[in-house]
């Protein structure tokens, strides 16, 4: 880890806890700041503000009083879920007082440089992909960031000698200011997150925070399968480092079944581990940074063939009498669902779908369901989930929950069918969180198996 002397005696509120929160209160602590954490959830139920209680730092919870603004702190260290027009954050401002996320300070700290990698569907199987191959290609990197490993904990035992192959939100590249990545990738660019950023283009220049401070020494590498991403190509400072499925370009790219890089032949599309389209995007931008990373052919095609996936992201849980089950919680929107089903036959393909109401239809999920073999429907959106069932042509049957809509799903599949949950709807509804609604699902998949 650098030293670091720029929060020396500084006074800094760090507000939201979660892991980020409580890693930033930490590393700030060890860099002799003044560290204030103010926290929403009660004390009593707040298990992460009494540990650091116990390890001398001051935290104020329960609710965020704007009166603690008056006590001339000189940063604030937001969690990167926390809106700018949250009124803490909203005064800060109009105090002068800068805000910061976590992975700002990572970088601050981080002897080893940083793979940054973004994007609004794809980044943890890209982040992973990359860090797998840089690991069978003899390099060490570390995963961290949006992953679940907070940047600013892993980049303080990280050294010259390891990489930090770091997954950003939108959310978190807003609270950037000289964060420099080396490499950097978008996977793509969709419209989502908009009740956070109020607009697509205020969204889209989140993400293009990634690459604010990188040089012509540094690689932007990009989607040229979206012509917004050609069109930011020509707005940064760093070697653009293309990557498409529809065209050859000088970088990596699908032609005739094959990912090439620069014309090398690198792997058969069949042979990735992984089903669907979006997964040979994921890999041909692995391809790209592990190329520019020095990793060998030979490394690059093992581990991209037997990657295996995410948990929750089209993660291959196995089969029972011909029946392969995939578990696909992270698709909390259509889009993510209708990647998830460019990888397989409809025809075979069972779908667990439904979760939160927000009040759209899912007319455009209509033609990538047409065929389907059934549909299993749960959750506040099911009205609107069977609305588009209607139009394609698909049977369905009601679920209560994931537990059920599995075994219902598998009572009606025959050897040689897929069950996938591929919700295409946030979980909030009946769950916490999409890792729960998955794990669930794991659950009924081990119970189905015993049976």
């Amino acid at each position: 880890m650098k030293s670091v002397k720029t929060f020396e005696n500084k006074k800094v509120l760090v507000l939201g806890l979660a892991k980020s929160g409580e890693a930033a209160a930490r590393l700030l602590t060890k860099l002799k700041a003044i560290v204030t954490v103010n926290d929403g959830k009660p004390f009593d139920e707040n298990p992460s503000a009494q540990a650091l209680l116990e390890d001398g730092i001051k935290v104020i919870c329960g609710s965020h009083p704007l009166e603690l603004l008056d006590e001339n702190f000189e940063l604030m260290v937001k969690n990167p879920g926390i809106r700018y027009d949250n009124p803490m954050v909203a005064c800060a401002l109009e105090k002068g007082i800068p805000v910061i996320t976590e992975v700002e300070l990572a970088y601050l700290i981080s002897e080893a440089p940083i793979i940054g990698i973004t994007g609004s569907n794809g980044k943890t199987t890209t982040t992973t992909m990359i860090a797998d191959v840089l690991n069978n290609g003899g390099q060490s990197g570390l995963l961290s960031g949006n992953i679940g490993f907070p940047a600013s904990e892993v980049a303080q035992t990280a050294t010259a000698q390891d990489t930090l192959v770091m997954e950003l939100s939108s959310f978190q590249l807003m609270g950037v200011e000289s964060f420099h990545p080396h490499i950097a990738v978008i996977t793509n660019l969709m419209p989502t997150h908009i009740d956070y950023h109020g607009s697509f283009e205020d969204y889209v220049a989140a993400k293009w925070n990634i690459q604010k401070n990188m040089t012509d020494a540094d690689f932007m590498v990009l989607n040229f399968n979206q012509d917004l991403s050609k069109e930011l190509a020509q707005k940064t400072q760093a070697t653009v480092m293309p990557f498409s499925t529809f065209e050859r370009v000088d970088g990596a790219y699908l032609e005739n079944g094959t990912l090439y890089f620069k014309g090398e032949a690198v792997i058969k599309a069949d042979e990735i581990g992984v089903p669907g389209s979006h997964n040979i995007e994921n890999a041909l931008a692995t391809i790209a940074v592990a190329k520019l990373s020095g990793i060998a052919n030979d490394a690059i095609k093992e581990t991209l063939s037997h990657f295996g996936g995410v948990k929750h992201r089209l993660q291959a849980l196995g089969e029972v009498r011909g029946v392969k089950f995939y578990n696909d919680s992270k698709s909390t929107n259509i889009l993510a669902t209708q990647k998830a089903l460019s990888g397989f036959d409809n025809s075979k393909v069972i779908l667990i779908a439904g979760g939160l109401d927000r009040g759209n239809e899912f007319d455009e999920l209509v033609p990538d369901i047409a065929d389907l073999k059934l549909m299993v429907i749960l959750g506040e959106s099911a009205p609107r989930v069977k609305r588009a069932a209607d139009k394609a042509g698909v049977a369905y049957v009601d679920a209560k929950d994931v537990a059920e809509a599995a075994h219902l799903a598998f009572e009606n599949a025959s050897a040689g069918d897929i069950v996938l949950l591929s919700p295409a709807n946030a979980s909030w509804d009946m769950y916490k969180n999409f890792e729960v609604r998955g794990d669930e699902f794991i659950t009924a998949f081990e119970e189905i198996k015993g049976e």
